[in-house]
């Protein structure tokens, strides 16, 4: 027995001595022989698994790249079928005949009894409707949409007219995607600013109230209407707007409402896209332009509005924004007239906001403050006014935007305590901060001309 042990130690260390003395593999074979035995376990792993389940073999694409610029054919192929896609979303949709038979359902299926002028239906003809109106109508007859439209009626009603309005506006929003959606080359859900250029300049002929503007003007009138479009929709200037944005925002309206031939002139003043207010604001520029080269020097710009901009704030402008050789051209002009005229928009304080903050600090400080109402006090001694107090206007502005931190002001600080507006004009505008410092007198007076008007 102790022979056949030593045997067996014999043997061991022989064969011990054997493997070292055996070629090391490589890297490479280490690896090819891990893959193997992996391969082999998963296969017997695999197919021992019990599961009727078998759609992981059927894992569907997730991302499509897009064809490159050389790629032409896969190109057209995108676009004829991007084309197609829309047309069958377009038939989807109610047309004028459709929506006048809904209509005639509705106005015969009302439910009495009639209360005031307005027609009514309960959800029993509610449900009717929706059956006899066709399967394009099928998406609006939920109870959903139905208790969204209920409100205070003792019999459990929805008016008709409220029901139908939010039909067409359904369809509305979803011809304009489709026609907004036509527009967008990319296919990625946005426009770029040639894209909208092209839409808007292929829109004027069908609103009335732009039949007066010369061809001429067309282009400067398009680069007008786009600028306000990707002023408040594009704050990070990326060059593109999403859809979504477009339909969501009120712009898309005010432009469509050029469609009625009867627009009141109050109405044309205030909309921004009319003719009159578009030839207000390029008459504007080109009155400005003293030296008729189609660019605004500082100097120039000086004269805008009241002309009582200060030259501090006409620095920071032409240090900012874009320029050519010291110059200003119409596209930046018509941020600068977004910005200063909606003074209490977001988008138009952030424009302010960026010029104001000359340390580029992500805020405004006491050395900030100081720095642009200098300038005022200037402007005030010129004019033969006695200069207000920093201490005071500066305390009076942390009092109107009580900012989270109390020696700092942010962006996001002066949004939120409505007064950026007033805030603004009393740093960068001599008649705005006069109007803030005389605000109990104009108040008096306003009252005083209302007063006298009802006496008349």
């Amino acid at each position: 027995r102790a022979c056949a042990a030593a045997m067996d130690w014999k043997r061991s260390l022989r064969d011990r001595l054997a493997s070292r003395r055996a070629p090391k593999k490589s890297e490479q074979e280490l690896k090819d022989e891990e893959m193997e035995l992996f391969t082999k376990y998963y296969m017997e792993w695999k197919g021992g698994r019990k599961s009727g389940n078998t759609s992981y073999m059927n894992i569907p694409r997730f991302y499509y790249r897009l064809p490159a610029e050389d790629e032409v054919l896969l190109q057209k192929l995108r676009e004829e079928s991007r084309a197609v896609f829309l047309q069958r979303k377009s038939r989807e949709l109610l047309d004028n005949e459709e929506l006048q038979n809904l209509w005639f359902l509705l106005d015969k299926h009302q439910t009495s009894p009639m209360i005031g002028e307005e027609a009514m239906i309960n959800y029993e003809n509610f449900l009717k409707v929706g059956e006899k109106a066709g399967p394009k109508c099928k998406q609006f007859f939920t109870a959903k949409i139905f208790a969204k439209l209920l409100h205070n009626d003792p019999y459990g009603r929805i008016s008709i007219m409220q029901f139908f309005n939010y039909v067409m506006r359904k369809v509305w929003l979803h011809q304009t995607r489709i026609g907004l959606s036509l527009y967008d080359v990319a296919g990625q859900g946005y426009l770029r600013e040639s894209d909208l250029e092209n839409y808007i300049l292929e829109l004027i002929p069908t609103l009335p109230q732009l039949d007066g503007l010369e061809k001429s003007f067309y282009s400067f009138y398009v680069c007008t209407a786009v600028r306000k479009f990707f002023f408040f929709l594009d704050p990070l200037r990326t060059g593109k707007i999403k859809i979504q944005d477009i339909l969501a925002c009120s712009f898309l309206d005010d432009l469509l409402e050029l469609r009625d031939e009867e627009l009141s002139k109050e109405s044309q003043e205030t909309n921004w896209f009319s003719a009159p207010s578009a030839l207000r604001v390029y008459g504007q520029y080109l009155n400005l332009d003293k030296d008729h080269n189609g660019m605004l020097s500082k100097e120039e710009l000086s004269r805008y509005g009241t002309g009582t901009l200060t030259n501090i704030f006409l620095d920071r402008v032409f240090q900012e924004c874009l320029t050519y050789d010291g110059e200003m051209d119409y596209k930046t002009y018509l941020d600068f007239v977004l910005a200063l005229e909606n003074r209490k928009e977001p988008a138009a304080l952030q424009y302010i906001f960026k010029l104001l903050d000359i340390e580029n600090k992500g805020y405004l400080n006491v050395f900030s403050l100081n720095y642009f109402f200098r300038a005022i006090q200037e402007q005030m001694k010129i004019h033969g006014q006695e200069p207000v107090s920093f201490q005071d206007v500066k305390d009076e502005i942390f009092d109107m935007v009580k900012p989270k931190d109390p020696y700092k002001i942010s962006l996001q600080d002066l949004i939120n305590s409505s007064q950026g507006d007033t805030v603004t004009s009393i740093l960068i505008d001599l008649n705005g901060f006069w109007t803030y410092e005389n605000r109990e007198v104009l108040v008096a007076s306003d009252n005083d001309n209302a007063a006298d008007v009802d006496d008349t």
